[in-house]
């Protein structure tokens, strides 16, 4: 009985940890799914549109695939552990002469504007991911507490 009662206590206090692996290996499938979207971007040379839309430039999409998704720094509210996966601090690039943010382009892609039609690459890459991520946990984190009882 002592002997479980330690190997409880043992996963109670690991147990964090043992998640925050986890999500890291799931944020990481999403990661990868989010790039591969971002690679089946479809374009179209750069026009300047009067009526109507315009697929993004060859340039736009080498701007984005070049930044590739990142995984934010967890955040740890007792005891939940999250992230995101993104473009959000993927910095600037030039464009057209011009500094961009890379997170602008990336959303007019995603989400289109009034003069570029909508690819939402990321929505479908988190979509599809989504059952791969979480497979991805779930293999950590019982990978992590069968290592526990073999200690």
């Amino acid at each position: 009985m002592e002997e479980v009662s330690a190997l409880l206590d043992k996963m109670q206090e690991r147990a964090p940890a043992a998640a925050a692996r986890g999500l890291y290996e799931g944020a990481g499938v999403m990661a990868n799914e989010v790039r591969k979207g971002a690679e089946s971007i479809r374009t179209a040379p750069f026009h300047y549109v009067r009526a109507g839309t315009r697929l993004p430039s060859p340039e736009e999409k080498s701007i984005v695939t070049q930044a590739s998704a990142g995984i934010a720094k967890f955040s740890k509210t007792g005891s939940e552990v999250d992230t995101s996966v993104g473009f959000r601090n993927a910095g600037y690039a030039q464009l057209k002469g011009k500094t961009v943010p890379i997170p602008k382009i990336v959303n007019a892609i995603n989400s289109g504007t009034s003069f570029m039609q909508k690819q939402p690459f990321v929505r479908k890459a988190a979509r599809s991911a989504a059952p791969k991520a979480m497979e991805a946990i779930k293999k950590r984190i019982e990978a992590e507490f069968e290592a526990m009882g073999k200690e």
